[in-house]
């Protein structure tokens, strides 16, 4: 194997395990953000954990945020509680960086 072709394959490696880390932060950020969402909503223990999952299922539904953002909307406000868009994307951004922590903490281990 040639030099050029070793660069290449360890590229690849790279961006592969780039994405691979990058949907995981994904997944820890919607994760925490629906139990976060779960606490406003008087859940805890496992229907927390269950709410938190819907919210991680959400996500595969279309690319981006909006999708996260609207199905937790949606579902503070079917109980009286509105908090604005802009609030849930700080929120989002906010638990964004825990996550990666989080995640990059793990794959050190």
């Amino acid at each position: 194997m040639t030099t050029f072709e070793e660069r290449e394959k360890a590229f690849e490696a790279k961006y592969k395990l780039d994405q691979e880390t990058a949907f995981k932060i994904n997944v820890r950020r919607d994760k925490l953000l629906g139990l976060w969402v779960a606490e406003q909503l008087g859940l805890s223990g496992s229907e927390a954990q269950a709410y938190a999952r819907t919210v991680v299922e959400a996500d595969f539904a279309v690319p981006g945020d909006s999708d996260v953002i609207a199905k937790v909307q949606k579902d503070l406000k079917a109980r009286g509680i509105v908090l604005a868009e802009e609030k849930l994307a700080k929120e989002l951004d906010r638990l964004s960086g825990i996550a990666r922590q989080q995640v990059l903490t793990e794959i050190k281990k």
